[in-house]
């Protein structure tokens, strides 16, 4: 089947588009200005690869119509020949016009960012609070398989080596794009070592993944903070309990509240807490705009929603299960050491493919 002459003429302003960057980028006017040389060179590697799939198709394209003629052809083996080409180059313009049509797909420009990282312990009590400190090692682990640095900025631990809440700067190129489905409840089937009955217990744990805010995008300020400074709390230590380093922060207009206390100084509390304060300012503001767009809109499956269950991990059967895409894979293990790979392209694929057939619809 034939491209649509709506989507070929698409591309071709692409393309054209393409071509005059990179004229743009010979230019020694540009080059000389620092800030367009960088601006152009940004959409160069954006248009990049779309354009590069249109000349493949163009090409495969090509290679079509003349295989179909040869296949007309007295001689026989080269007609079988061209018959094999022909087959190639379908699926191939098949393969490359669903590329396309993903990569015209308009980005989210939050997936570049760094990600905070929240972790709360829900339904369970103690058995929740040591699945939530097992979360953080997996989001962790896989943090470090794919060369993202990261740091604990607040943290409420319990007596038995859990978390009732944890929350952690996650940096790396990409990382919201790959941790932005992980938004949601997390179930845990198991027997507690503290069940004598040998009985499977359930429990809960929240994970709140939002995109790290830049100082452009949320205005706070200081009028609209107030700032409690007080002693840190939580298991002893030489340094802990002695000084008035933790600190609170209430953002008086929409009520939020970020605590941290993990730092001996108050200006290291006060710099992450504002952090985490910041990143909640901007998933509010997203969720109102959100809210106020069409019921289409939010029909968006997998939009972040904490509360909706997402996934099952089933120690007894070694069964991790997805249900937004229904999912289930018998490597428990290999997922809570960080083997995310097993699930998250799976999740990024499922999403992108929702997101082309809202593009059609």
């Amino acid at each position: 089947m034939a491209m649509s002459p709506d989507l070929k003429a698409r591309l071709e302003e692409v393309e054209a588009r393409f071509n005059a960057v990179e004229r743009e980028l010979a230019d020694p006017n540009i080059v000389a200005n620092q800030e367009n040389f960088m601006k152009r060179s940004k959409e160069h590697a954006e248009l990049s690869q779309l354009v590069e799939c249109f000349r493949s198709y163009n090409k495969y394209e090509q290679e079509l119509e003349q295989n179909r003629l040869l296949m007309a052809d007295d001689d026989e083996e080269l007609a079988a020949l061209a018959g094999v080409e022909v087959e190639q180059a379908e699926t191939a313009l098949v393969d490359l016009e669903q590329r396309m049509r993903l990569l015209l797909l308009p980005q989210d420009p939050r997936d570049e960012k760094n990600v905070v990282l929240e972790i709360r312990a829900g339904t369970g009590g103690d058995e929740a609070a040591l699945f939530a400190a097992e979360l953080l090692r997996m989001y962790l682990r896989y943090a470090e398989l794919k060369r993202w640095k990261t740091e604990i900025l607040s943290q409420h631990p319990t007596n038995a080596g859990g978390f009732k809440e944890v929350i952690a700067l996650i940096t790396g190129r990409g990382a919201y794009s790959q941790l932005k489905y992980e938004s949601g409840a997390h179930r845990v089937q198991r027997v507690p070592a503290t069940e004598s009955q040998g009985r499977v217990h359930t429990s809960a744990v929240t994970v709140a993944v939002l995109p790290e805010a830049d100082e452009v995008e949320v205005d706070i300020k200081p009028e609209e903070l107030r700032i409690d400074y007080f002693r840190s709390s939580g298991p002893g230590g030489q340094h802990v309990n002695t000084t008035d380093s933790a600190v609170r922060i209430t953002h008086l207009p929409t009520g939020l509240v970020v605590s941290c206390q993990d730092e001996k100084s108050q200006h290291k509390n006060k710099a992450k807490a504002l952090k985490v304060l910041a990143a909640r300012l901007l998933e509010k503001m997203e969720q109102e705009q959100q809210a106020a767009l069409a019921a289409n809109r939010r029909s968006q499956v997998g939009s972040g929603d904490r509360s909706e269950r997402i996934r099952t991990y089933n120690f007894p059967q070694g069964r991790v299960t997805d249900h937004r895409i229904g999912l289930t894979i018998y490597k428990l293990e290999e997922v809570l050491v960080g083997e995310l790979e097993l699930i998250i392209p799976h999740l990024v694929a499922y999403f992108q493919a929702e997101a082309l057939k809202s593009s059609a619809a």
